[in-house]
């Protein structure tokens, strides 16, 4: 993006770190004056009663008059703290960017509250690789882009719980080749028509239209958006301190006859804290660790010691180091407009600070190679699917959670008899934009009543699903999801289609976008496949994490 709303950052050069300055809010005077023993009240004047009064009088003035200045300098460094508080926060809102959240409406829902009433956050962070200043130019070379509608060279949702105890970063390529919807652009105001094509594309739209493809393609809910471009990411990484990164061998990421491109990095076998310049090269290093696929691991090693790194710092505790962080970030990030203060930024970093990090994992989409282009890569059917329904459900995507639950769902009850449950099916076949199919919720009413559920029936409230779900409500526990389990299985849904739901809605059916005909539900799930299988997890608690170069950049 690199374009400002605000007056004078179109090129956003770096001001210097801006440090606080300490003030001695005591004094010289105001202590001495008040704590130092009066000597004249003290002294036998010789003039018996009279001098002795006549002190006694002196004596409050004097310190009235002290306490009065001590008030009014107390007040007026009250003032001025509070003065200068505010304007330092104005000063840092000035410094954010913001932009649309969303180009138009995928139809993504949010997921329902838990018994609580928390609900999980999903931000998508995006790096973008414009060259449209010269810092950026810079950094990134390729002077034939300049001028051009940037890429999202980065993509990644961060998932937090709604009980904030765990959270996920994935990534997806971005060789991924997606659908991506129509979108208009809010800076240029041109508008992009609907297409098929690589992810990374979709910034054409603004990141609205990147957030956009994402909600279409995986059916979260995507509450907000941070994007940072290249200079952006050399400013925070130098205000983070460094972070620890490892690789097998030597190696230096130099263009190659048949290759062309690199990011020059030149490292040792070892580890090696980075920051700056070099944070930027390790991040948008690619061919050196084999493909964006390895770029995507090394980039979630990275943030991995970033988090440790601030962590062991107290960074979330210590306020000089947040005004260091907050002054850095807000000149480096552009961000979706609700989120766009200061105080939603702070608190956003309060969400994540108390998740342990044995509970930070990082991974990327599960894919296959694109039939149409060896370089390209579609997310992979079934494993993706699965994913996707894992974060819209709010599950952990740690093994060891994963396990626990599957365990758990093996030993629930018995689902009812078909002809005892009550099924409402809606219509949501619009949800993708199209308008409904007719006559679709009596369709699949009639093949569950051939399949036993003779109580089944239909409701003119219209539903909205981009892929076919049975859901719940949350009272009914684990028989209400046992119910829900079996009418999944007698259409050939996946496990992953039965969802909860807040109390107040029975037993219900919901025909998605994905199922407009016929009597065969889409087969885009297999039960059996590991949604993290293949995704080079990264726990955040692993320290010891090396990168393995690819041979032809390996150096002597």
């Amino acid at each position: 993006m690199g374009r400002s709303n605000t007056s004078g950052e179109g090129t956003r050069r770096r001001a210097p770190h801006t440090r606080a300055e300490g003030h001695d809010a005591g004094g010289n005077g105001g202590g001495t004056a008040t704590t130092a023993p009066d000597r004249d009240g003290e002294r036998d004047s010789g003039s018996g009663h009279r001098a002795g009064r006549r002190g006694g009088r002196r004596k409050p003035r004097k310190k009235h008059r002290v306490l009065r200045w001590i008030a009014i300098s107390v007040a007026f460094l009250v003032l001025g703290t509070g003065a200068a508080g505010y304007l330092w926060y104005q000063h840092l809102n000035g410094n954010l960017r913001k932009g649309e959240r969303s180009a138009g409406n995928s139809g993504a829902k949010k997921t329902a509250p838990n018994a609580k009433g928390e609900t999980p956050l999903n931000l998508l962070l995006i790096g973008s690789d414009s060259r449209n200043s010269k810092e950026n130019l810079k950094l990134g070379g390729s002077r034939e882009s300049v001028g051009a509608e940037p890429l999202a060279d980065v993509q990644m949702l961060l998932h937090v719980s709604a009980d904030r105890k765990n959270a996920s970063v994935v990534s997806i390529p971005r060789d991924t080749r997606v659908d991506i919807p129509a979108c208009k652009n809010p800076d240029t105001g041109k508008t992009y028509p609907a297409a098929n094509d690589l992810i990374n594309v979709s910034l054409r739209g603004g990141a609205g239209c990147t957030l956009d493809t994402w909600e279409k393609l995986t059916g979260v809910y995507i509450d907000h958006w941070m994007m940072v471009d290249f200079a952006g990411v050399v400013a925070m990484a130098d205000a983070v301190g460094g972070a620890e990164v490892c690789v097998k061998q030597d190696l230096y990421d130099l263009p190659k006859p048949k290759v062309p491109g690199g990011s020059f990095l030149r490292m040792k076998a070892g580890t090696h804290k980075i920051q700056g310049e070099t944070a930027l090269k390790w991040l948008r290093t690619r061919h050196a660790f084999g493909s964006d696929i390895g770029r995507s691991k090394a980039q979630h090693m990275y943030l991995n010691a970033v988090l440790r790194e601030l962590k062991s710092q107290n960074a979330f505790t210590d306020t000089g180091r947040l005004m260091n962080l907050a002054e850095t970030g807000t000149k480096s990030l552009q961000v979706s407009e609700e989120l766009g203060t200061v105080k939603k930024l702070f608190d956003l970093g309060m969400q994540l600070k108390n998740v342990p990090l044995e509970k930070m994992n990082m991974l990327t989409m599960p894919r296959i190679t694109d039939p149409e282009d060896d370089n390209h890569v579609l997310p992979k059917p079934g494993s993706a699917d699965k994913l996707w329904a894992l974060l819209r459900e709010d599950q952990s995507l740690d093994a060891k959670d994963r396990a626990k639950e599957k365990k758990k769902a093996a030993q629930g009850p018995k689902a009812g008899a078909p002809a005892s449950l009550g099924i409402t099916v809606a219509n949501g076949t619009g949800a993708d934009g199209r308008p409904p199919a007719a006559g679709r919720a009596a369709a699949v009413r009639d093949l569950l009543e051939s399949k036993g559920f003779t109580e089944a029936d239909t409701t003119t409230a219209p539903g909205s699903a981009l892929t076919t779900e049975v859901s719940y409500p949350r009272s009914a526990g684990a028989q209400g999801k046992s119910d829900a389990l079996s009418v999944a299985k007698a259409l050939g849904l996946p496990s992953s289609a039965v969802k909860d739901t807040p109390d107040g809605a029975g037993l219900t059916l919901t025909v998605g976008s994905d199922w407009r005909t016929g009597s065969e539900a889409p087969k885009t799930v297999d039960d059996d496949s590991d949604p993290l299988e293949g995704t080079e997890a990264v726990n955040g608690a692993k320290a010891d994490d090396c990168m393995d170069v690819y041979w032809p950049y390996r150096t002597p």
